[in-house]
């Protein structure tokens, strides 16, 4: 496997905070890698410098061996990188159909002009997405929730619509951002099946942050545990969960016998 995404001495301050702090890490194609670590970590800032909506202090961040930073926020999704939000982000007063199609435009080769006019080939192009869609719809079990609008759907629907709506993108890197955040024991269990899927049968890569250790530790090939912004090991998730500074962080304590709360 070769590292599809690099994380290069990154930091980032706000003011007088250090919110990242000197973070390294590869992530190789081919595999799922979870970012852990309590609240206030840097684990959504570091899904936001790699979107591009924060610019590192310093440090680079490259994709398939380029660096992104140059690029803007609307750039990366053309790129490949396509991501879920700890708060989810959808149209409420569109239906689920609606709310797939916006992952294809990084797809769309048509412009406004031939949109007006539907010639021939925006219709062929038109049919492509929908398949698309469909194929992402079967492989979610949202079919009874097509043409429903999102703001009647519950928390859980809504949370893997916006996971069909990345994967419509049709990602290389697929970055999960607390995916079970929210959601019963059965829907984190379908989230886990889902992750795996999308990594054997898609063969996309997956970065996620989480905080559901259980998931992590079902999912995950490697772990990196962050405590305020700063690396505190990096392994296979037992190796991590096991780690003595992992569990201070977590809880206080230093002894080698305890386990982080899963």
């Amino acid at each position: 496997m070769s590292a599809l995404l690099e994380i290069d001495n990154v930091t980032l301050r706000f003011g007088g905070v250090v919110a990242v702090n000197q973070v390294s890490f590869n992530v190789e194609e081919g595999e799922v890698f979870a970012l852990v670590g309590p609240n206030g970590a840097g684990k959504s800032t570091l899904f936001n410098l790699i979107s591009r909506i924060y610019d590192p202090a310093e440090g680079d961040i490259r994709f398939d061996g380029e660096s992104i930073l140059g690029k803007a926020p609307h750039d990366i999704a053309r790129l490949g990188i396509a991501r879920t939000f700890q708060n989810i982000e959808l149209f409420e007063q569109a239906t689920v159909m609606q709310n797939l199609l916006v992952g294809r435009h990084r797809h769309r080769k048509s412009n406004m002009w031939t949109e007006l006019a539907f010639t021939p080939f925006v219709r062929a192009e038109e049919r492509r997405h929908r398949e698309a869609i469909e194929k992402v719809i079967d492989f979610l079990d949202l079919q009874a929730y097509r043409d429903k609008y999102i703001a009647g759907l519950p928390y859980g629907v809504r949370k893997v619509v916006e996971m069909g709506r990345a994967l419509a993108i049709e990602p290389r890197l697929l970055l999960l951002d607390e995916p079970a955040s929210g959601l019963s024991v059965e829907e984190t269990q379908d989230v886990a099946f889902w992750v795996e899927d999308i990594k054997k049968q898609m063969g996309i890569t997956v970065l996620m942050v989480e905080h559901d250790m259980h998931l992590v530790s079902a999912v995950s090939d490697r772990v990196l545990a962050l405590a305020d912004g700063q690396m505190l090991s990096i392994g296979k998730p037992h190796e991590v969960q096991n780690d003595p500074r992992v569990i201070e962080a977590y809880i206080g304590v230093s002894d080698e016998k305890q386990e982080v709360p899963a």
